[in-house]
């Protein structure tokens, strides 16, 4: 990894002890030894086995769109992607470095760039697809209680809804409309034409190749519908533990009385949440918005501080180790 993903990597850890610090200045120690004395452990373990679920279910993502292609993965190599991945979403903003890592990830195992660019990009039409999706199924349970309890925040789920839309939108322009795309890429590309007319040719031509090399490869995975079939559903599923996190957490503090289809709808419109925040992370944003949609789960300030706190661990801060181990263990390279 190199010096500045380095720094970036240290930077968040302390950056999260100070966030917790500022959290728990005000809180009532006794409220938060009792909690810590009543917390049920093996709920706390559901909880990070949802997350490892979570992340190998991605890694069966990769080798089944993988091998699809008449290619083999490992899956000492396919495990190997979701953990970097997590390394790269955690220290960019907008988790801007997760689809660059994991690329790095492919490469080193000796995949072709163009043809694993093509399956990471067919991933995250699938994943974005399915967010979109699971929000909307939250708005319909939990946008209520948003709008009662939290209306400050409705703008901002709101709006994150919006981004992940035109995202996928974007996409999928991609994919079945390259005529337009290509005529989008030109137009946004103008104003390089202006200052230097070689560099427009040469950052246009290799736009105009990924756009049709995308396409031809997400009209082969729109004939695929048996592969295609088996992702949504495993994304979908991955999705359903990953939201299911903080439902296990709130047991653990002995709120037996929650459901847990609504405690994950609302962890649905937290990540809208984080996703409009620009710091790695969306460290402050995502420890505000768990605090300010769970509040009223909880008893006192100390359970509140207590779950926000286990969440980011078993969400973002084991994703971040688990991703630098994973970059710097030895990749087995491809035989074939």
């Amino acid at each position: 990894m190199s010096r500045k993903n380095t720094l970036v990597f240290v930077g968040m850890l302390l950056l999260g002890g100070i966030i917790f610090w500022w959290s728990m200045r005000r809180v009532d120690s006794q409220q938060l030894q009792d909690s810590l004395k009543m917390l049920n452990w093996g709920w706390i373990g559901i909880a990070l086995g949802a997350m490892i679920v979570y992340l190998l279910l991605e890694a069966v993502i990769v080798k089944i769109m993988i091998d699809s292609k008449k290619g083999k993965i490992s899956w000492y190599n396919a495990i190997r992607v979701p953990l970097v991945e997590q390394l790269g979403n955690g220290i960019t903003p907008f988790s801007s470095g997760g689809q660059p890592m994991q690329l790095i990830a492919l490469a080193q195992t000796g995949m072709d760039v163009g043809r694993a660019s093509s399956v990471l990009l067919m991933k995250f039409v699938v994943y974005q697809s399915m967010i979109v999706v699971n929000f909307i199924f939250a708005l319909i349970i939990g946008f209520q209680y948003l709008t009662t309890k939290l209306h400050q925040m409705t703008l901002i789920v709101v709006l994150g809804f919006i981004i992940h839309l035109i995202v996928v939108t974007v996409l999928l322009l991609v994919m079945y409309s390259p005529k337009v795309t290509h005529q989008l890429v030109e137009l946004c590309l103008k104003p390089v034409r202006w200052f230097s007319e070689k560099r427009y040719q040469n950052w246009n031509g290799k736009a105009q190749d990924k756009i049709d090399n995308f396409h031809e490869e997400s009209l082969r995975m729109g004939r695929d519908l048996k592969t295609l079939g088996k992702v949504i559903i495993l994304t979908l599923l991955q999705l359903l533990f990953y939201y299911a996190i903080p439902y296990f957490i709130l047991l653990a503090l002995g709120q037996s009385h929650v459901k847990l289809i609504f405690v994950m709808s609302l962890h649905i419109l937290i990540v809208m949440v984080i996703s409009l925040f620009p710091i790695p992370g969306g460290a402050g944003g995502a420890e505000v918005g768990f605090s300010m949609i769970f509040s009223s789960f909880l008893p006192n300030a100390g359970a509140l501080v207590l779950a926000m706190l286990i969440w980011r661990i078993i969400t973002y801060y084991f994703g971040l180790f688990v991703g630098i181990i994973a970059f710097n263990i030895p990749v087995q390279r491809s035989k074939s």
